[in-house]
């Protein structure tokens, strides 16, 4: 028999209509994808530079807790944007998602309390499931931009089980950049509280209009309670390297990694020597790279605003945003443009947001865009999108 823990898990949002658009493809429809974080900007060429000079006969075991060359280039990246940490406090992980299940596995007993605003990272959801950990939802709203509620609703939330708030900015699926005022409202009460606070920070750098990252460590939050999931899937458009890391100065959780390590053996070798020459050179791509997403952000918000009936809002960082459409069910409408429309041969396939909530029946006419698309596409894609609803509206009345 499948046990209960297994069968608790949710399928992705992200990936569970993918059957229909192969399904599209096969009956010979281009299918533009803004359901899953996949960017389309080349991986930078130091990173293949880096791979380029593994040397060794043998792809052996590397250690636990990453390469120390590695480690070394994430100490070096992170003492540069301000915060001061040695190689023992870094924890490299195959990929930002093994880093959220090992800190779950550590903090939380079963049936523990984390806090996290929603519609959050559909990983999370799953991932707490499989460490028996309940994920409290703080809610926020499409038409606030998805900002943080006020300390005092976030505070009714919290209970003797409450272990840890998490916080992911700039925020996939919103698009979201808290403010320092926000980030204050969580430090103030994670110290009332005794909490650790656990930052998703994999798209730090995705910031649009001179917005502010702030920096936990120049906030009065115990070091020793903080802890940093990190990866460089986006960062350097590497999403099948599977490198992640986790940043904490607290050494019982750093104890605990090593140990869980060791059970999946080590990170992924190869990845782990494109990370080392990326960070080295990050500065040459990495503003080039932000102006571009920010560029499409502006397409997709100028695209979203023509479409009749629909709310949004203009994202402040990271690569996604959200819709609400004028359709009852938004999974039923992704279904339909993947099998029943395409504009001269094309359809587009976005994400169910449904699935990004932990509250029930919350997000069914939602939807998350993800503009990982060059211009010209994304502006195709987005039309699609547009004719789409406007003739399921049509169809559906």
């Amino acid at each position: 028999m499948i046990s209960f823990r297994s069968k608790n898990v949710p399928p992705s949002p992200i990936r569970r209509l993918i059957p229909y658009a192969e399904e599209a493809k096969r009956r010979g429809i281009k299918v533009y994808h803004l359901n899953i974080g996949q960017p389309d900007i080349p991986t930078p060429e130091a990173f293949w530079e880096g791979i380029r000079k593994y040397k060794e006969k043998v792809l052996s075991y590397g250690p636990s807790d990453g390469l120390r060359e590695c480690k070394k280039a994430v100490r070096e990246y992170y003492n540069k944007i301000g915060i001061e940490i040695m190689e023992e406090e870094i924890f490299i992980t195959t990929g930002g998602s093994e880093g959220i299940l090992f800190i779950f596995f550590i903090l939380g007993e079963v049936g523990d309390e984390f806090l996290i605003p929603e519609p959050c990272y559909a990983n999370y959801i799953s991932l707490g499931r499989m460490a028996q950990i309940n994920l409290v939802p703080i809610e926020t709203k499409v038409e606030e931009g998805f900002h943080l509620p006020e300390k005092k609703e976030i505070e009714k939330l919290i209970t003797k089980k409450t272990k840890a708030i998490i916080i992911c900015s700039p925020n996939n699926p919103t698009g979201t950049v808290y403010s320092r005022e926000e980030i204050n409202r969580i430090v103030e009460l994670g110290i009332k509280y005794n909490l650790f606070l656990i930052l998703d920070e994999v798209y730090r750098e995705f910031l649009f209009d001179g917005r502010e990252w702030v920096n936990i460590f120049t906030t009065s939050f115990p070091m020793d309670r903080i802890i940093i999931i990190d990866s460089l899937s986006k960062r350097f458009s590497a999403c099948g390297a599977r490198i992640g890391f986790i940043v904490t100065k607290n050494k019982q959780i750093l104890s605990q990694l090593m140990v869980l390590g060791m059970a999946r053996l080590c990170p992924p070798t190869i990845g782990q020597m494109g990370a080392i020459e990326s960070f080295k050179k990050m500065d040459e791509f990495m503003g080039e790279m932000i102006e571009e997403y920010e560029r499409r952000r502006n397409i997709v918000y100028e695209e979203l605003k023509k479409i009749k009936k629909i709310t949004t809002y203009l994202p402040e960082g990271a690569f996604y945003t959200i819709a609400k459409l004028p359709v009852e069910d938004a999974e039923e409408f992704i279904k339909w443009l993947l099998t029943s429309f395409h504009l001269n041969g094309r359809t587009v396939m976005v994400a169910p947001l449904d699935g990004f909530y932990l509250s029930q029946n919350k997000g069914k006419n939602e939807i998350r865009i993800a503009y990982v698309l060059e211009e010209e596409r994304l502006k195709e894609a987005m039309l699609i999108l547009r004719k789409g609803l406007e003739e399921y509206g049509r169809i559906t009345q």
